[in-house]
């Protein structure tokens, strides 16, 4: 019998779809394009710097065909401005805008977003797949990283401060309110779904033992006038009684 599967993404599942974010590559070599299922990938001329999805780009990087080009969000500076803003406000910092397609007027969603929300955004904002974009290229590419150490524990600290913020904003959820989730990235999602639905689970409990207490004492407050209403009126017979004798 297979076994029931957990409800939204697995961390793997987002990383993997974190593989078509673009990223800014630039040739050792010159490559042909590809086309593939995602769009055609134009030919590679070094030294021209060229949007890759970001699984090609790790695999050029690894077979040593190509370096990576940081996005430009990932740097000491970018990094030490949003952290600077997540500590001083109880919002997350803004993500991309996501652009428009020219055949429709619906904006495009991760994953599949053009390189002006990915690898060409802005350097004072995180996309959507910030955490694990990051992680991969520090891993993948590190050498291509300016200060990567430095990177490195920006991130973690980001990382700290962002999941911070969500478990304290899950505590206006027993007033019956709303958590904003603006800007929070896939992985941060992923992590935070079994905490947040632990506790909204257990605040249905809560609300729901209290719902039920509270008809059990408005059912027993209607017996108790009931019968109280009952006994005067066997009183009432029994002096009418005791009258016609």
């Amino acid at each position: 019998m297979a076994l029931p599967l957990p409800t939204g993404l697995t961390p793997p599942e987002v990383a993997f779809l974190c593989e078509m974010e673009l990223v800014s590559v630039i040739p050792r070599q010159r490559l042909e394009g590809l086309k593939l299922l995602g769009g055609n990938i134009p030919p590679l001329t070094p030294p021209y710097r060229t949007p890759l999805p970001l699984w090609l780009a790790l695999l050029l990087k690894r077979q040593r065909r190509a370096n990576i080009f940081p996005p430009p969000w990932l740097s000491p500076h970018s990094l030490d401005s949003i952290l600077a803003l997540e500590t001083s406000t109880p919002h997350f910092s803004p993500s991309p805008p996501l652009p428009y397609t020219s055949r429709s007027r619906n904006p495009t969603s991760p994953p599949f977003l053009t390189d002006d929300a990915t690898a060409a955004a802005s350097p004072d904002t995180l996309p959507y797949h910030w955490l694990e974009t990051g992680e991969m290229l520090l891993e993948a590419a590190g050498d291509d990283i300016p200060e990567a150490d430095t990177v490195r524990r920006l991130m973690r600290d980001l990382r700290e401060v962002r999941m911070a913020k969500m478990r304290a904003g899950v505590e206006v959820l027993e007033g019956g309110r709303e958590v904003k989730m603006n800007g929070v990235g896939g992985m941060e999602v992923c992590e935070g779904r079994a905490f947040i639905g632990g506790v909204v689970d257990g605040l249905r409990r809560i609300g729901a033992g209290r719902e039920m207490g509270r008809r059990e004492m408005e059912a027993e407050e209607r017996e108790g006038r009931g019968g109280g209403f009952g006994g005067r009126d066997g009183e009432g017979e029994d002096d009418d009684d005791e009258m016609e004798l």
